[in-house]
């Protein structure tokens, strides 16, 4: 295996503590990495591959004769410790996130899964497991990024409904009594009590300017 920039590729077995020299060939999707080794012929390709990205090395099964190849699907995590056995019992959003994050050579990858371990105690492991998969799938492996997903995943399962009781919002029952006018009440007498008769109106007054 050599390195390039941060990511790694295969090189003929037989190249083993032999000296290669690696360039960058085209760019964007196109983009390939070459691998000339300088012998007894001159220089000579020995490999090439499609760029890759740190924690994603490329490998050419025939640089391998004496190897098994691996056939290509999902793979087996075997935990490395209680922490990350904890983590991974989450789900299988939890085994995309790691295998996903590995991949992008995200720092700090203990610390985020004990975040989502206590995460899924606090909440729900079914939401939490659905967050790490969300992460895995659009590569959200920053601080902060769990959480992030898992309120708004929250939020969509939560309703708010306001009502009459549960408003701030000034009610109509007000609005009811316009064009309504009590009935006079009755006396004991059974007689109908007169109301009150209404306020005299404020005299007016006309002012003048004098000089």
């Amino acid at each position: 295996m050599v390195t390039f920039e941060n990511g790694q590729y295969s090189v003929p077995a037989h190249l083993l503590g032999a000296r290669v020299f690696v360039r960058a060939h085209g760019a964007g999707p196109d983009e390939q990495v070459i691998v000339v080794h300088h012998g007894a012929d001159g220089p000579v390709e020995v490999a090439r591959h499609a760029r890759t990205r740190p924690g994603s090395p490329a490998i050419d099964d025939a640089h391998f004769p004496d190897h098994t190849p691996k056939i290509p699907g999902e793979y087996t995590i075997v935990p490395r410790s209680k922490a990350e056995a904890e983590f991974l019992s989450i789900g299988d959003g939890a085994r995309a996130w790691l295998l996903e994050a590995a991949a992008a050579g995200t720092a700090r990858m203990n610390l985020k899964m004990a975040e989502a371990v206590t995460l899924a105690k606090m909440t729900s492991t079914a939401l939490v497991d659905q967050a790490l998969g969300t992460a895995a799938i659009h590569g959200r492996f920053a601080n902060g990024d769990l959480a992030s997903i898992l309120n708004s995943e929250t939020t969509k399962h939560t309703t708010h409904a306001a009502g009459e009781s549960r408003s701030l919002t000034q009610g109509t029952a007000g609005w009811a009594a316009i064009g309504h006018h009590p009935e006079p009440a009755n006396d004991e007498s059974g007689e109908s009590a007169s109301l009150p008769s209404p306020r005299p109106p404020l005299p007016r007054y006309r002012l003048s300017w004098k000089r």
